[in-house]
């Protein structure tokens, strides 16, 4: 399944999955950075299409590599709140935790990025629990996706994950992709096409503000 799924919006309408727009604008958003070398290649591609994105950065890889991280603040992009170690809220049975870990991490892009408006989240895998989000929404938009490019899937092909993006994309999408190590083989091929295919039916990229 690459789109999501239109039940999952109406049993999770506090969530965001899509931007209401008629404009053709698509909103891309990257998961799992910053890692050396890969979310430079995605900065590099989108600056080629002079696209905006937001990246849902995880707070122990801000903490490894902060040059990254600072790199993708200075190209002018969205920051979003990914948990500190990329927790799976369905396996965290301690509330607290769970918190404290998107703390930590909020901690580490706090340092680097500043918003006037409410912080970005979104939960890793996209699976959190009620009780979870719940208490974020006061300080939280909680950000989901309307496309899964499943690009962390080494098996998928290439051709076909971006082929099965394009289908699913439109004006509102918002694209999920991973500037990850895991990622990069289907990354590396399908997004510069990606851009170039949809900057060719007028499309702009924009970040989630």
């Amino acid at each position: 399944m690459v789109k999501t799924p239109k039940i999952l919006p109406l049993i999770y309408p506090h969530f965001e999955w899509e931007v209401k727009t008629d404009e053709k604008k698509i909103f891309l958003t990257f998961d799992d950075g910053p890692i050396p070398e890969i979310t430079d290649f995605v900065l590099e591609t989108l600056a080629e299409f002079n696209a905006r994105a937001t990246f849902f950065s995880i707070g122990d890889n801000i903490r490894k590599h902060p040059e990254v991280f600072q790199k993708v603040i200075a190209r002018g992009h969205s920051i979003g709140n990914h948990t500190f170690n990329h927790l799976n809220g369905w396996k965290t049975d301690n509330n607290e935790i769970y918190w404290d870990n998107i703390r930590q991490c909020q901690e580490y892009i706090d340092q680097y990025y500043s918003r006037d408006r409410k912080k970005l989240f979104r939960p890793p895998y996209g699976r959190v629990k009620r009780r979870q989000a719940a208490p974020l929404l006061d300080d939280y938009r909680i950000i989901m996706w309307s496309v899964l490019t499943k690009d962390y899937n080494a098996e998928l092909n290439e051709q076909t994950c971006l082929s099965k993006s394009i289908r699913a994309a439109g004006s509102g999408s918002i694209v999920l992709f991973h500037d990850s190590l895991k990622a990069s083989k289907n990354l590396f091929y399908v997004l510069q096409r990606f851009l170039s295919e949809f900057a060719g039916r007028g499309f702009v990229f924009e970040g989630i503000d």
